[in-house]
């Protein structure tokens, strides 16, 4: 590595264990962490740094001498080090409720939220490939017994510039019938930008939730006192992913309001649907993050009902760091919806749970998680437990098989695989700066 990249590196470090120790009082021997080493050294001590900063649970990272992230250079190659190093740090904090680390799973060195990727991340850039399905799958009309009932299938939240004009053609297509009832499909639905999720919320709420809150941003103490300081090293940039000057100088994420009235969310009526009462999500635990956000965010206002099986359970996000060549990603905050609810690391259970099928016909009415969805509105009937395909709380079936509009089809098929998905969890790019000098 060259001389001048080593001093880089150097300053990080000294910069980043002076910033903890004026936040509070760390071990003697803390002082003692090189301020020279290889390249990999300095990458293996930044993840460590930051993490001590920034990571949601940073209550659980032990001093630098005890975590001794150098340790890791015997791994090899070095990227493995560096992804051994995040999954080690990912699994200290344990979660009272099922004394497990937040981050367990089931698979092995792969932490449930935290990762680290090749390439570095600028701004609306900083998603790029986590969305691995179209926004809009499927849309169809169903008229069961006189009810209109739209149906979306969404495959995931790329996004807004890439997805916004899909998901404007679908809703107005149904809103031109005015239904009272929506089912939104997100089975396979593992997430992606939080500002789409956040823009399909706006495309079901009425104009009568404007202003109210669907959603904050809490991220850590040090992070809202801007005591996370870091975050200089990261430069911030623009939604064109260029960067700004602030107060006379290149604005950096330290610049950034990370306060939690700095991060709330309001409701801003978006498209022309203003009939939705009742709205039912078809869910699996591949549905994640930011899908998991559009359920939280409207469940207060809305009657809503959950049919499959339990979420994954992401309500945690985070944005991209930069170090060296790799983009690492450590949650550094929580979703609270409007009732102050983010209590689903564990998944959020259905009202209706069901076996997911393999390989279902999306819009189909004889599928067996929209037939249950259909039944219960029918029956108005909201609670329960099968694994029939053929009934669900008990309630007979309908009468006759229901009319159905296919009103738009995804260009591959309308068949949805249920696999394991990456899940690289709910990714925020919209930062804003606080007010300049």
């Amino acid at each position: 590595m060259k001389k001048n990249s080593n001093m880089v590196f150097c300053f990080l470090l000294m910069l980043c264990l002076h910033s903890c120790k004026k936040e509070s009082p760390l071990p003697a021997d803390e002082l003692l962490s090189p301020t020279t080493g290889t390249r990999t050294e300095f990458t293996l001590d930044s993840i460590y740094l930051y993490a001590r900063q920034m990571y949601l649970w940073r209550d659980a990272i032990p001093s630098y001498n005890s975590f001794d992230p150098r340790k890791y250079t015997t791994i090899n190659p070095a990227i493995t080090a560096f992804k051994t190093a995040l999954f080690n740090l990912s699994q200290l904090k344990l979660d009272a409720a099922t004394g497990l680390p937040f981050e367990f799973t089931t698979v092995n060195n792969t932490a449930k939220y935290s990762y680290l990727e090749s390439g570095n991340s600028k701004g609306t850039l900083a998603a790029t490939g986590t969305s691995n399905q179209e926004a809009v799958l499927k849309t169809s009309l169903i008229t069961t017994e006189g009810k209109q009932i739209a149906y979306i299938a969404m495959g995931s939240f790329p996004s807004l510039t890439n997805s916004k004009k899909a998901l404007d053609n679908a809703f107005a297509i149904v809103a031109a019938v005015s239904p009272h009832y929506l089912i939104i499909d997100l089975r396979s639905n593992g997430g992606g930008y939080v500002e789409t999720a956040e823009y399909v919320a706006n495309l079901v709420a009425s104009t009568a939730l404007n202003g109210k809150v669907m959603y904050t941003e809490q991220y850590t103490t040090l992070l809202q006192t801007g005591k996370a300081t870091i975050l200089k090293n990261q430069p911030y940039y623009d939604n064109e992913g260029k960067t700004v000057l602030y107060n006379g100088r290149m604005a950096t994420m330290a610049d950034v309001d990370f306060t939690e009235s700095g991060n709330t969310h309001l409701f801003s009526k978006k498209g022309s649907m203003e009939s939705i009462t009742d709205i039912y999500f078809i869910i699996s635990s591949q549905t994640a993050s930011a899908s998991e956000l559009l359920i939280s965010a409207l469940k207060p206002y809305l009657n809503v009902q959950l049919v499959g099986e339990k979420t994954y359970g992401k309500p945690v996000g985070f944005f991209p760091v930069n170090i060296d060549t790799y983009s690492v990603y450590i949650p550094s905050f929580v979703l609270l919806n409007s009732q102050g609810w983010s209590d689903y690391y564990n998944g959020i259970t259905p009202d209706i749970s069901l076996s997911m099928p393999d390989n279902p016909v999306l819009g189909d009415p004889e599928e067996v998680c929209l037939k249950a969805a259909l039944i219960a509105i029918k029956t108005n009937s909201t609670t329960g437990s099968t694994t029939d395909p053929g009934a669900t709380n008990n309630a007979a079936a309908p009468n006759s098989r229901a009319a159905t509009s296919n009103l738009k089809t995804s260009s591959t098929s309308t068949l949805c695989a249920i696999r394991t998905p990456q899940l690289p969890g709910m990714i925020e790019t919209r930062h804003h700066l606080k007010k300049q000098d």
